[in-house]
Order: C-alpha cells, then sequence, then structure tokens
C-alpha cells in the first residue's frame, strides 16, 4: 500500500500535484496554512499506486510519498 502525506506549511496551493495524480488521490483543501494558503489534502489515500508524480512536479517539496516493499 502506498501513501503520500502534504507537508501542509510548505503547500502554496499551486495545484501542479492535484493536475498530475493519475488516480485523483489529492484536492486543494479548505483550511489554509500558516501562510494563508489552502494546503493540499489526500481525499482517498486509497487510490495511491505510489507513483510520485505529485512530489515530483511539487515545487515546494511539500509531499511525500511511500511504497511498502512487497515480500
Amino acid at each position: 500500500m502506498s501513501k503520500v502525506v502534504v507537508l501542509r506549511e510548505y503547500c502554496k496551493s499551486c495545484g501542479l500535484c492535484v493536475d498530475i495524480c493519475p488516480k485523483q488521490v489529492l484536492a486543494i483543501g479548505d483550511t489554509t496554512n500558516q501562510k494563508g494558503y489552502y494546503a493540499v489534502v489526500v481525499k482517498d489515500e486509497s487510490k495511491c499506486i505510489g507513483c510520485a508524480m505529485c512530489g515530483a512536479m511539487c515545487p515546494d517539496v511539500a509531499l511525500e510519498v511511500s511504497r511498502k516493499k512487497r515480500s
């Protein structure tokens, strides 16, 4: 199972990660961070495939993607 974590205080709500996600896991949230930006939220983690495209697109390094290794 893959997991994506949004580092809210780094997010500037540019939406690049939301647009690039092939499974529509992310969305722009409805609460602001300390800088006043509407930080991205994970809306459906169960759909995440761990491709890490969101993390690669983020100019502010506000996403961490992890994948559980198969045994």
